[in-house]
């Protein structure tokens, strides 16, 4: 371990204490609705004011040209901290972080051109997870665009597919409304991000800021009620069912809906799986959650969805990791599919029950309905038998638990640094990953209890999502302790936005999961690419290029490195004992560690394995009591697949 590395003194600036977490529909106003008397203002006065009477608290971005305006007015707020970043990707996925954690708007900002560019992938990143997040974008002047001017991208145009709106602003007196607009859109319904461009004469220009605007977004009318007929259905469907499942995705948490859940899952006794976006939705610890489902899920999460016979989906998309080969999901089940966005019901699997509406408030209703039939609530008789359904899958938990072996070379296992940080950080942390191995494990070794309290990259799989992300998740709520759970591929990619940190006074904590590879890619090559492993080493082994403790330390942090099991645990508690500062630590694990259970993309999650070697089986004359059988059949499964199998397989992505 190194030793504490020297900095300044702690900046004076300290994250701003977050507000109470809103609910998405008090999200979705306009803020602050008190009465502003119109008064002559620049347009860049007028974008500042309408973030201050918004109630933003925090804006993340860098000054350049065509944005400059509006930097002077933001200098003079005392109600807006603007957070200077290294990056404009880092303010992108910053503002994500913050919404993710907060379940508040996250704002970034950034100039015309490269600027705006740069904030590309955060956007779409945001977009995919359904985060709330208000993209200000600079744009050259109005006599200006389409010229080719210096700086200049048709950031709307690039942005108008991975934007659930986006607006180019040419009048200085629409800003107040339109930026307005921007936060109702992002906020309410499905959330998403939302790009206000506007060229730099507009902020220049004289105008009239009064508050509130009047909206007018005429055709925009989110249903967050759900349908009293189809619910009644969905509650008959349920007290016929014998093998039902609580299919549950990340729209309960944007719902705030886990209280919700919670009791209608010890109601009715229903099993509980949760996708990678709804870690923490449902406790790990309760006997009811069968974990996580999924190509890197439990086999009791898989087998629970594809021996099931009802399917009650609630704010989930169907998404591929999940579903595997989508003619072979849940062959036998029929499905109650609950979402707030009506173009998800139906778009992967047909729904039996289609219910719109926000998942918070279709459950409630489910509830009542339940309760309403004296049959259901009756204690010496109820209506739903799930003993035998719960004998199957509790053999399978039992035979198929998670878990991990020592490694073959005798190197720092991976899983147990996550386990152990899980442990010692406890359910009340936030932990933010990136994308890859070192994302799977803390999805599986980490225990969640609580919503808003894991952080990833799920749709999008952006790498260099971490950093970031952490640092906007500790700035929005600054008394937890936030954890970046990264790999050093990804870490490569955002890590300067630990200045920022450091500069900030933000002391997140980073685990480095060093392997010295890009590891999905190496576990990917090593099972379907003849271990032919094309430039996947990064030189963070053999070369130590670059020195992570060094880097941490150059970048304002204090750097620990770990290489003995023996010194994770104490590793660790140093980290949480620096508070004045971010802290590194450099795990040196495994290269040839793998992520298991796995289910090979573009396969049936009937091909689970368990791991290496390992295939339970779903047979349909397998016995409920008797869970899978283990076999040695990996040379019938994706590890060892024929020349021709393995070529065709190459077309499918990670």
């Amino acid at each position: 371990m190194s030793a504490p590395t020297a900095r300044p003194g702690p900046s004076a600036r300290r994250p701003a204490p977050s507000a109470s977490q809103p609910t998405p529909a008090a999200a979705a106003a306009t803020g602050n609705r008190r009465q502003v008397p119109p008064e002559k203002v620049t347009g860049a006065q007028s974008v500042v004011r309408s973030l201050e009477e918004l109630g933003v608290d925090t804006v993340f971005g860098i000054p350049g040209g065509a944005i400059l305006p509006v930097y002077d007015p933001l200098f003079d707020s005392t109600r807006v901290r603007h957070v200077l970043v290294r990056h404009e990707q880092g303010a992108g996925h910053a503002a994500t972080g913050y919404a993710q954690a907060t379940g508040k708007v996250g704002v970034c900002m950034a100039t015309s051109g490269p600027g705006a560019t740069n904030l590309v992938t955060p956007i779409a990143d945001a977009q995919m997870d359904s985060v709330p997040l208000v993209a200000i974008t600079g744009q050259v002047g109005r006599g200006l665009i389409g010229t080719d001017a210096f700086q200049e991208a048709d950031i709307s145009g690039i942005t108008m597919a991975c934007t659930k709106h986006n607006f180019l602003v040419n009048d200085a007196i629409d800003i107040p409304r339109i930026i307005a607009e921007a936060f109702h859109l992002a906020s309410s319904g499905r959330p998403g991000a939302v790009l206000v461009d506007i060229p730099k004469d507009v902020l220049q220009a004289q105008t009239t800021f009064s508050w509130p605007p009047e909206m007018r977004l005429p055709g925009y009318r989110p249903v967050t009620k759900p349908h009293g007929k189809q619910v009644r259905e969905a509650a008959r469907m349920i007290a016929e069912a014998k093998a039902p499942v609580l299919y549950v995705g990340g729209g309960v948490i944007k719902a705030d809906a886990s209280p919700e859940l919670l009791e209608l899952a010890e109601l009715t006794g229903i099993p509980v799986v949760t996708t990678l976006m709804a870690r923490g939705a449902f406790p790990d610890s309760h006997t009811l959650n069968m974990g996580m489902p999924g190509m890197h899920g439990t086999v009791g999460a898989v087998a629970a969805l594809q021996k099931s016979d009802l399917l009650i989906t609630l704010g989930a998309r169907f998404d591929d990791r999940v579903t595997g080969q989508l003619d072979s999901f849940a062959p036998h089940a029929k499905v109650i599919h609950a979402d707030i966005d009506p173009a998800e019901i139906g778009k992967n699997r047909h729904a039996d029950v289609p219910i719109v509406g926000d998942c918070r408030e279709v459950i409630t209703e489910l509830i009542e309905t339940l309760k309403s039939d004296p049959a259901f609530t009756n204690a010496e008789a109820p209506l739903l038998d799930l003993e035998s359904w719960w004998t199957y899958l509790d053999g399978v938990r039992k035979q198929y638990p998670l878990g991990y072996g020592p490694t073959s070379d005798g190197s720092l296992s991976p899983e147990y640094v996550i386990e152990t940080l899980g442990r010692l950080a406890g359910p009340d942390a936030i932990y933010v990953a990136g994308v890859g191995q070192h994302q799977m494990w803390a999805a599986q070794f980490v225990k969640y209890e609580k919503p808003r309290t894991w952080l990833n990259s799920g749709g999008l799989g952006t790498m260099g999502y971490a950093v970031p992300a952490a640092m906007g998740a500790k700035m929005g709520a600054p008394d937890k302790e936030v954890w970046a759970v990264d790999g050093d591929g990804c870490f490569q990619m955002t890590n300067q936005e630990l200045a920022t940190c450091a500069v900030e006074g933000v002391p997140i904590k980073v685990a480095l999961i060093n392997n010295g590879n890009l590891g999905m890619v190496r576990q990917w090559q090593t099972l379907f690419y003849e271990q032919r492993y094309s430039n996947t080493d990064l030189g963070t082994h053999t070369l130590r290029i670059p020195d992570f403790v060094k880097l941490a330390e150059a970048l304002g942090c204090h750097g620990i490195r770990v290489e003995k099991e023996e010194d994770v645990e104490a590793a660790i508690r140093e980290a949480q004992s620096i508070n004045d500062r971010p802290v590194v630590i450099d795990f040196i694990v495994g290269k040839d560690a793998q992520v298991w259970p796995m289910v090979a993309a573009g396969t049936s999650n009937d091909e689970i394995m368990a791991a290496r070697g390992i295939r339970p089986l779903f047979d349909e004359d397998e016995q409920a009591a008797e869970p899978a059988v283990i076999h040695e059949a990996m040379s019938h499964d994706k590890a060892t697949l024929s020349a021709h199998e393995r070529a065709s397989q190459k077309e499918t992505n990670l």
